[in-house]
């Protein structure tokens, strides 16, 4: 079953937080809402999951309109950021509660948690209380409570942020399981992380001041940003302002041969190039610097090189002799690996 948003809009005492939000969520989908704090990415899970409700606007599941259905009548599968376990029931309990709440038989419902237990690896827990378990250990059980109900849409509301790194990465590769497990449940997933987004996604719908920017794969918004915000957002970027030519651009009186067949020659743009992407040493596209930060991070080494008065990054494999603060160095970067966007596009 999918998910659609047809121009779903949401606001409170006037102030829009959700502008004509158009979105389909495919069957079997994890689409992740990715966006910074207040972009309005939380506001439409709830309005799928029924807590909040559209000032216009519909929202289907499937053929199904469920605008105007409450909550417990959409058989939605939901997990917030902090878990929301009964601390006075044990887990066997915790993920009970959903059945329960719908009359599911007694031996039916043995069966379900312990199949979601098992699935999310806590079927040794059962019988512990929620302050008996770890950060990671009760986010499973909200998980399984979640899954318990065979629901064929989850909604993961910034699932992972409670978590530390570790127990973040591993939650990350049992989610993924989870959604090869369960191939025909549809996963709406918010996030603010573009590392989780990117991991887990078959596409992403970045949002910003309460409109959806840009939706794609994570490849296509990696590679191919329409935006400067999408650009920096997903995957960070090199974002420097060009003036185009006939066969290339303009950067701090440099020429620089890139694809200008979508922008209009003599226009103002700006250039992104992905900071893995550029060189240091000889090569196409040369920009001369001086390096003013350097940041060793285990594998590679970043260099913020001052171009000027533009900051540009460079991720390199980790260099045996870095150059110094201070340094003069020369960067590169392949014509191919560059994109051109109409300056000052905020939106896809």
């Amino acid at each position: 079953m999918g998910i659609r948003f047809d121009s779903v809009t949401v606001a409170y005492d006037g102030n829009v937080v959700l502008d004509s939000l158009d979105l389909t969520v495919e069957p079997g989908e994890v689409m992740a809402l990715l966006g910074p704090s207040g972009s309005g990415k939380t506001t439409a899970l709830r309005a799928v999951a029924g807590f909040v409700r559209p000032s216009s606007g519909r929202v289907f599941l499937g053929d199904r309109d469920v605008t105007d259905l409450p909550p417990h009548r959409r058989g939605i599968g939901m997990v917030v950021q902090q878990y929301a376990l009964f601390p006075h029931m044990r887990v066997e309990d915790n993920v009970a509660f959903g059945l329960k709440a719908r009359r599911t038989a007694k031996s039916e419902i043995r069966r379900r948690v312990a199949e979601a237990l098992e699935m999310t690896g806590m079927g040794a827990y059962a019988r512990r209380f929620p302050r008996e378990l770890s950060g990671g250990q009760q986010q499973r059980v909200a998980i399984a409570r979640a899954l318990a109900i065979r629901p064929d849409v989850l909604l993961l509301d910034e699932p992972l942020s409670a978590l530390d790194a570790q127990l973040r990465s591993g939650m990350l590769a049992e989610l993924a399981r989870l959604h090869r497990e369960l191939p025909d449940v549809s996963i709406l997933y918010v996030t603010h992380d573009q590392v989780e987004a990117l991991t887990l996604a078959d596409r992403i719908a970045v949002m910003d001041a309460a409109r959806l920017q840009q939706c794609g794969t994570p490849r296509e918004l990696y590679r191919a940003p329409k935006s400067e915000f999408t650009a920096s957002f997903v995957g960070g970027a090199n974002l420097l302002p060009v003036t185009v030519g006939a066969g290339g651009v303009s950067f701090a009186g440099t020429e620089l041969k890139v694809d200008t067949t979508e922008v209009v020659a003599g226009a103002r743009a700006t250039l992104c190039v992905r900071p893995h992407l550029v060189g240091l040493g000889d090569g196409p596209n040369q920009l001369m610097g001086t390096v003013r930060e350097i940041q060793w991070r285990g594998a590679t080494h970043r260099l913020y090189v001052e171009v000027d008065g533009h900051s540009v990054m460079a991720d390199l494999r980790e260099l045996k002799h870095p150059p110094a603060h201070g340094d003069t160095v020369r960067l590169h970067f392949a014509p191919d690996d560059a994109v051109l966007l109409p300056a000052g596009v905020s939106h896809g």
